[in-house]
């Protein structure tokens, strides 16, 4: 035995919509969007470092900043990752793409010695780079 729909005659049916539906489109749209506002700030953090306090005018910020890391322990960072102090020259140099007129931002631990920060400086300039920027906070008023 077969079955069959028949048509009624009825006029009140629904008409099919052939239109895509967007809602679940913007709910997996807005929870990504919360999960990259959440995850943005975490990706930025660096090398923990306690920089002493500068009452000079903040600089304007540069696109791709090459900062090297001075740390308390006296280890040396080039962005986040550790570099020996022999083979800083060369990884700078790399990162930078061969181009010594780049300005390198250095950031040294409030509890390092002046000495240990001045090694740096000269390995840096023994490399060629010469412009090389002290980075600070901004000192309170």
């Amino acid at each position: 035995m077969a079955g069959g729909i028949r048509d009624s005659g009825d006029d009140d049916d629904l008409a099919e919509s052939h239109d895509i539906n967007v809602t679940p489109f913007i709910d997996v749209m807005l929870v990504l969007l919360i999960i990259f506002m959440v995850a943005a700030p975490l990706s930025t953090v660096g090398v923990p470092v306690n920089l002493p306090r500068s009452n000079a005018a903040p600089a304007e910020p540069i696109d791709d900043p090459v900062y090297i890391t001075l740390q308390p322990d006296l280890t040396v960072s080039l962005g986040e990752d550790p570099v020996a102090r022999d083979q800083l020259g060369p990884r700078v140099m790399a990162a930078t793409g061969g181009d010594v007129e780049k300005r390198l931002f250095l950031r040294a631990d409030a509890t390092v010695p002046y000495g240990e920060l001045m090694q740096v400086m000269n390995l840096l300039r023994r490399a060629g780079f010469t412009k090389v920027a002290l980075i600070g906070l901004e000192a309170s008023q």
